[in-house]
């Protein structure tokens, strides 16, 4: 298995519409990160893109409608879906494509156009088993606002705490050029805002995005051509659990909704990978991906940046802050820029600028090590990345 480097990182200007066609925003996608690392299309041995479902961008496998638009006429493509995980799942096909020696230089990609899609949730509705489950009606909104109750019920958390989330994900959005969302709020307008899905409210929710992210991967003997600054992906985990929800609440569950056991899974593969065997001493940073502020809290606490118990006080007290403890989303995160394809892609561009020392006003004095998270489908797929940097 050879090493491998992120040696190029290319994010558009998140925004609730785009004037231009999809393949013109893949295009600009490509060229900004294959501007960052001096390359051009030659450069690149594969191509991976990052779709979810095609109703978001109104066609039918647009991967073929836009192969030819990255440059991939004639090299290996391929399509990664696993819903919001994608963009990080799309990474862990190119680094395998470069650690097998199958090839040297690849170009990852993912846009959406969330903010033009309509009600997404509509969409959203159809990856529910249509004879059980469908009916309900489920949604990832309805999804996880149970998982918000559950996590209320055996942790104490309270909207409150929800809210403390959501206030600190869009203070440091408001330091990120590139986040959809940009204004701050306090925790009191939080609470004030629209009820959605109890205890779920409009500024607990991430917004509908139109954006993209591309990064470019290369193998350890050819970082010298494009970068000095690489950032090193140490480890990688992906795990999956059940698909219906039926089989998360109720008398015969089979994992508590409150926690997610294979987030955990995918992060402590990834963590061995890496040769970690403390995160909450050896991770700096971490990029976690949360649609809504519920699901950060699980998620810190399920990737072991805290011990089981402290997540709230912790919180409380600013450790998740910039210049807390354990930095959680600087760039804002979820809640600030969401064109799903490319979402958990961005988690992973913002942790390599986080270790590359780039990440401007929401950098992390000192990040060396740093985590990137990926959740997908009905919260079933979910994957993670440790990435690390010398600056």
């Amino acid at each position: 298995m050879r090493d491998v480097a992120i040696v190029g990182i290319g994010q558009t200007k998140h925004s609730g519409n785009r004037e231009d066609t999809y393949q013109e925003l893949i295009y600009e996608t490509a060229q900004l990160a294959l501007k960052d690392a001096n390359a051009s299309i030659k450069d690149i041995d594969a191509g991976v893109i990052s779709i979810v479902p095609d109703a978001f961008i109104g066609t039918v496998h647009p991967e073929r409608w836009v192969a030819d638009t990255v440059g991939a006429k004639g090299k290996p493509f391929m399509r990664v879906n696993t819903g919001g995980a994608s963009g990080l799942s799309a990474v862990q096909v190119g680094y395998y494509h470069i650690a097998s020696g199958l090839a040297d230089t690849v170009l990852v990609l993912g846009a959406d156009r969330i903010g033009e899609s309509g009600d997404a949730q509509t969409i959203l509705n159809r990856i529910w088993d249509p004879i059980y489950e469908r009916a309900m009606p489920l949604n990832t909104i309805t999804m996880l606002a149970f998982q918000a109750v559950r996590f209320m019920e055996k942790y104490g958390m309270t909207e409150r705490h929800m809210a403390m989330v959501s206030e600190r994900s869009h203070r440091n959005g408001v330091l990120n050029p590139n986040a959809h969302v940009r204004k701050q709020f306090t925790i009191e307008k939080i609470l004030e805002s629209r009820m959605i899905s109890y205890p779920i409210k409009l500024l607990d929710a991430c917004p509908k995005s139109s954006g993209g992210c591309a990064l470019l991967l290369t193998a350890a003997d050819h970082v010298h051509k494009f970068t000095d600054r690489p950032a090193w992906i140490r480890g990688i985990g992906h795990s999956s659990e059940t698909y219906f929800m039926g089989d998360r609440v109720g008398p015969k569950v089979e994992g508590d909704h409150a926690d997610s056991p294979a987030l955990t899974k995918a992060a402590f593969d990834a963590y061995k990978m890496a040769g970690i065997t403390d995160p909450i001493a050896e991770i700096d940073v971490a990029e976690l991906y949360a649609p809504f502020s519920n699901i950060e809290l699980h998620a810190i606490q399920d990737v072991g940046l805290v011990e089981e118990g402290e997540i709230l006080t912790k919180l409380e007290n600013g450790h998740f802050e910039i210049d807390g403890g354990m930095p959680i989303n600087p760039s804002g995160g979820v809640l600030c820029a969401n064109p799903i394809a490319a979402t958990a892609m961005i988690r992973v561009a913002e942790a390599a600028l986080q270790v590359t020392n780039r990440a401007g006003a929401h950098q992390v004095k000192g990040a060396k090590k740093a985590l990137a998270t990926g959740i997908g489908g009905d919260h079933q797929f979910f994957g993670a990345v440790v990435l690390e940097g010398t600056y």
